[in-house]
């Protein structure tokens, strides 16, 4: 496993030079983790910055009734974690690993020193709190007071743009159309937007009979036609 150019990818270290990611290098120890493995929850006490080389993370919160509200999932190159008085916004959640990944750790004392040693890091890890707190704020505004059908589209966007994957722009009919890169079911997708199951396979098909989306099978990956979905989200604002 190449550590240094794994580093280099975390969006946390991208652009330092390698001589700054050699001095990260030691301080930040990789994990091989396995699929639905709980590796963060508000009863641990730790503070530890988490840093997924690759697989998925999946972020979520427990309802009074005990029923699991999922607020995000994570992937390569993304961040997580409670270091002292920072917060990347997933405090008071569960971390549990949708597949197998690979995770790299810092505790807060070797984090803080990293921060102090190279202000570009601090600069940047400011700028991703900013960012990250801001997507909690619009998703949190989203759950609250839109329609379920505005909810699904908000949903399918963002996890476009964190896990689409343009189709060949050869076959004209791909035009438009990309794959996301992240298996989830019908339930997974109803436990991100605080609804049930059956609400969410109907609305799938009403935006499949609109071109909107394209399915083939359980667990398959779906496909979206990502012009057509904003434009969708749009005409409900």
């Amino acid at each position: 496993m190449d550590k240094i150019k794994y580093l280099s990818r975390i969006q946390l270290f991208s652009g330092l030079e390698l001589e700054e990611i050699n001095k990260i290098e030691p301080v930040a120890p990789i994990n091989v983790i396995k699929k639905g493995t709980i590796i963060a929850s508000p009863h641990m006490n730790q503070k530890i910055l988490y840093l997924i080389k690759s697989g998925k993370v999946r972020l979520y919160k427990l309802s009074e009734s005990g029923k699991e509200l999922t607020i995000d999932v994570l992937g390569t190159g993304h961040v997580f974690g409670e270091i002292g008085s920072f917060t990347t916004g997933s405090e008071n959640m569960y971390a549990e690993t949708w597949e197998d990944s690979v995770i790299c750790t810092i505790d807060k004392g070797k984090f803080e020193k990293v921060m102090l040693d190279q202000p570009s890091v601090s600069l940047k890890f400011i700028e991703m709190l900013s960012n990250r707190l801001k997507e909690v704020e619009e998703l949190l505004e989203y759950m609250a007071y839109s329609s379920v059908r505005k909810r699904l589209l908000f949903l399918l966007n963002k996890l476009v743009v964190k896990f689409g994957r343009e189709l060949p722009s050869g076959d004209p009919k791909e035009k438009d159309w990309i794959q996301l890169e992240i298996s989830i079911t019908h339930q997974e997708l109803a436990m991100m937007m605080g609804s049930i199951r059956e609400t969410v396979t109907a609305l799938l098909n009403d935006l499949t009979a609109e071109g909107i989306v394209r399915k083939v099978g359980n667990r398959k990956p779906i496909k979206i036609n990502f012009a057509r979905l904003k434009k969708a989200l749009e005409e409900e604002s």
